[in-house]
């Protein structure tokens, strides 16, 4: 495989649950766990299944900011 993306977590999937178009897929990267939201088309081509090796691939066009609010 190669992606122009420079960011690639490699990991294993820990879950994949199916809605009506979207799935939810979760990677555990070493103790982290990533989540994304592909559709269900997309799990079947990559014939993904809990416990695979996977790569997460993050192209991010935006970076968002946070706080937290101290109480």
């Amino acid at each position: 495989m190669k992606i122009s993306a420079r960011n690639q977590l490699k990991g294993k999937v820990i879950s994949i649950v199916k809605g009506a178009t979207t799935s939810h897929v979760k990677i555990d990267i070493g103790g982290a766990t990533v989540t994304s939201s592909i559709t269900n088309e997309a799990v079947d081509d990559l014939a993904l299944k809990e416990g695979q090796d996977a790569y997460a691939v993050i192209k991010a066009s935006d970076v968002l900011v946070a706080v937290d609010h101290k109480s």
